[in-house]
């Protein structure tokens, strides 16, 4: 909850209306196959029912309903709880406190809990961590696995071809420890209250607020209480309304609302566009004999080819059980609609080199998230009046290092050490109501993240020739591992990952093995693991800016690769109830928010917006 005393007695009805409304959840719910046939009986007028798609000025239903919105204020907002929206909020206290200054911040992060909507693999380089908390292992830092093997190889069907980690290249991780980043976030999170820092789980950002001279006002959280079919609900109420001198996004690879400030403020003008991948990550237990606690896995090729990008990795966690996680990561940028990166994954487990290590072992976790791989040149204007990106929002991935916590931390920490002077200046003289920070880019840019970035910008696509993987490794051995990224040159990416997609007539379908239920697994009992809920009655987030376009052009020109780059059975073709055809269904309630359906969709028709707060995965140290 919002703290008490700051507010007046109706907006702590509203906060009380929007608990209520909040923890009113169903058991999780899974759409199989019985439920969509009780769902597909029933005959709706629209796929796409969210107010964001079709205005609520307009529609009779809500006439006469309650629109007003309460506020409050405080000196900075941030956006996510993730280890960016974090070590912001943990950096200005802790200048609030050496400056003896007050200083109110403010953290609203849509899971449930602090944590709970984290997903990495991951390998954890301690570089921000030590300059953030020097004291962390004193602190009780969940860091319980440093890094004792690493190994790396090339994949082919049947066989592991060894490759030697040469001093220098970006895959060494000596030094770093493997963790359950959904742990160690949680722990951030708690010394971040100890700080004063006001947390709030379970409050989504849906849109951001702007002053009359243009400068970003703050955030507002979704509305909550609104029916399936877009109309009110009894227990209808509007989000609050939160004011900030200064609003710092750190919302995560593909921001709902980063998506809204760069058309705002044109920050992609002078930049090359984003490119992604997806990550798809399981947590077994495994017999104790195979353990080997600190060990680090990565592999290239099989199953994917030359010109797909992408890759594994495998690792063995100390955490008092025998647990290793596992994951495959797919570039987005692939052009066959017919792959689908978990059934890439599934396929994965059965190589002679992975299988054995899971064999009489438990799958325990399931998840998937979008990864930012553009690099440097992918990154857009940073800051505006009144706001700035920190952390994989923007994209701050070391894509070779296969990392992007470390410089997700020094992003929010530096932007801290910018904000922090002009927002407690008491003379400060800004020209717009809404303070600029400027001097971020500048810090940023001279700091050790941007040196990372910039040796490393050719690596991810340097893959974009005629040899694919191979051309690439080739040219990381020689321009990174001998010039370590000084070559003067910054190589282009090949442009959105939605328009590479080839029609599915120029493609070969991909066959791919039915899963066994020891090694490999169907998706739906995957999601199960992922402990994914939304509210069911409420419209679906996944909306779609015309309707028409998923049966009249992917399903016609691409055979639909919705319901194949989906990592969670959202999107189905399923045939319409009376004639014949087929018609696109939505099972939002599915939704593990990798956001990887707005990145690839081929039109760009679909536009994914927050669901009510605390929906979504329920990650459990993933």
């Amino acid at each position: 909850m919002f703290p008490a005393g700051r507010y007046s007695s109706k907006a702590h009805r509203c906060i009380r209306a929007l608990k209520t409304v909040q923890t009113e959840y169903a058991a999780p719910q899974l759409y199989t196959s019985l439920h969509r046939r009780t769902c597909s009986s029933v005959s709706t007028p629209r796929i796409t029912t969210h107010y964001t798609i079709h205005p609520r000025e307009k529609d009779s239903r809500w006439e006469g309903v309650e629109m007003e919105r309460f506020a409050d204020e405080a000196d900075v907002v941030i956006v996510g709880g993730g280890p960016a929206g974090l070590s912001a909020a943990i950096r200005l206290k802790q200048l609030a406190n050496e400056h003896e200054k007050e200083l109110r911040v403010c953290l609203v992060e849509k899971a449930s809990q602090i944590g709970a909507h984290t997903l990495s693999g991951a390998c954890l380089e301690p570089s921000a961590l030590d300059e953030l908390f020097p004291d962390w292992k004193e602190r009780g830092a969940p860091l319980n696995t440093p890094v004792t093997e690493d190994v790396f190889s090339i994949l082919t069907e049947k066989h592991r071809i060894p490759v030697p980690i040469l001093p220098g290249l970006p895959m060494v991780n000596h030094g770093n420890y493997i963790v359950r980043l959904g742990n160690f976030v949680r722990w951030l999170g708690e010394q971040a209250e100890e700080l004063g820092v006001e947390i709030y789980p379970g409050y989504a950002a849906a849109e951001v607020l702007f002053h009359e001279d243009g400068s970003v006002k703050g955030i507002a959280t979704n509305d909550v209480g609104i029916a399936k079919d877009g109309s009110p609900k009894d227990v209808f109420e509007r989000g609050m309304e939160l004011h900030a001198k200064v609003t710092v996004f750190g919302e995560g690879c593909h921001g709902h609302l980063a998506k809204q400030l760069y058309k705002h403020f044109n920050l992609r003008e002078n930049c090359e566009p984003q490119t992604y991948a997806i990550g798809l990550k399981e947590v077994w237990t495994i017999d104790e004999k195979k353990w080997r606690p600190g060990r680090v896995e990565h592999s290239v090729g099989w199953p994917l080819n030359r010109h797909t990008y992408g890759g594994s990795f495998l690792y063995h966690l100390n955490e008092g059980e025998p647990l290793v996680a596992l994951g495959f990561v797919v570039g987005l940028d692939y052009t066959n609609p017919y792959l689908s990166p978990f059934r890439e994954f599934q396929r994965w487990k059965h190589h002679p080199s992975v299988a054995p290590t899971l064999e009489g072992g438990n799958r325990i976790a399931y998840g998937a998230r979008a990864l930012n791989e553009g690099g440097v040149q992918s990154i857009p204007k940073l800051t505006f009046p009144g706001g700035l990106l920190i952390g994989c929002s923007p994209g701050f991935m070391n894509v070779p290092k296969i990392k992007g916590t470390h410089t997700a931390m020094k992003s929010g920490m530096l932007a801290a050490e910018t904000i922090f002077p002009k927002v407690t200046a008491e003379d400060l003289e800004s020209e717009t109501i809404g303070i600029h920070v400027p001097e971020y880019s500048d810090v940023l840019k001279s700091s050790w993240v941007w040196k990372e970035l910039h040796a490393v910008r050719n690596i991810r696509p340097s893959f974009h020739n005629y040899f694919g993987l191979y051309g690439g490794m080739v040219y990381t051995g020689i321009f990174y591992w001998i010039f370590r990224g000084k070559e003067p040159w910054t190589l282009k990416h090949c442009g959105l990952d939605a328009h590479q997609l080839k029609p599915a007539k120029e493609c070969t379908p991909i066959e791919y093995p039915k899963p066994d239920g020891k090694i490999s697994f169907d998706l739906l009992s995957s999601v199960a693991l992922s402990g994914t809920n939304h509210e069911g009655d409420q419209p679906p987030h996944l909306t779609l800016r015309d309707d028409s376009v998923p049966v009249n052009r992917n399903l016609a020109v691409f055979d639909g690769p919705e319901q194949r780059f989906c990592p969670a059975g959202v999107y189905e073709y399923v045939p319409v109830e009376t004639g014949d055809g087929m018609r696109l269904q939505i099972n939002a309630q599915n939704c593990v928010h990798c956001k990887t359906c707005d990145i690839k969709d081929p039109s760009q028709n679909i536009n994914w917006v927050v669901p009510e707060g605390g929906g979504g995965p329920a990650y459990n140290g993933m």
